[in-house]
């Protein structure tokens, strides 16, 4: 079995894990055991559960990182592209929720502790792929602006998902109601305020 082989077999294990029984309560034995491999060769591959957790972590948001490139890319207007790769982040957060119900809030929350430098920098690769993607389609736009609002949105609903459909629906009536408005803008641009008064 080839290197990588190994590790995704370890991954997925600790992924089985994590989502069964919680991170804090999961031990190397647990993964070895699911992996069907003794402890001393996983740890040829991962240095604790912690590291297998940050190189999970770094898995799933690379996956969703080139699942959202993808749909960016794809076909169809700002709004149903944009619809699109903020999917793909909910998406995430809805799988580990299906997953491991018991567990997802531990499992979002060590997420942000352990794994700080991976989220980071798939949050950063998300707002510059939807900044992107509206500055080609809006250039008037502030389109960094506009993909931390829709970011922040995003994790707005990413707080509740205990019914899966709401955060999708929710998801998809935000954005229209975003582009509408970028749209408006456009052809109504705001009043300065001095002019106002």
């Amino acid at each position: 079995m080839l290197e990588d082989e190994r590790l995704k077999l370890i991954l997925d294990a600790a992924y089985q894990c994590f989502t069964r029984h919680g991170v804090k309560r999961t031990t190397m034995d647990d993964i070895a055991r699911a992996a069907g491999m003794s402890r001393p060769a996983v740890y040829q591959y991962v240095r604790n559960k912690e590291d297998a957790f940050r190189r999970l972590a770094a898995r799933l948001l690379g996956d969703a990182l080139a699942e959202a490139r993808r749909a960016v890319d794809a076909q169809g207007d700002l709004r149903t592209r944009l619809t699109a790769v903020l999917e793909v982040k909910l998406g995430l957060a809805l799988r580990l929720w299906r997953d491991s119900p018991a567990h997802a809030a531990e499992l979002l929350g060590v997420d942000t502790r352990i794994s700080a430098e991976q989220v980071e920098t798939y949050n950063s690769a998300m707002r510059d792929l939807i900044a992107t993607a509206v500055t080609a389609d809006r250039p008037d736009a502030d389109a960094v602006e506009v993909a931390e609002l829709l970011l922040a949105f995003t994790r707005g609903l990413e707080a509740d998902l205990s019914d899966a459909d709401a955060p999708a629906r929710r998801l998809r009536h935000g954005v229209a109601l975003l582009v509408a408005g970028l749209d408006h803008a456009e052809t109504h641009p705001p009043t300065p305020l001095k002019e106002q008064s």
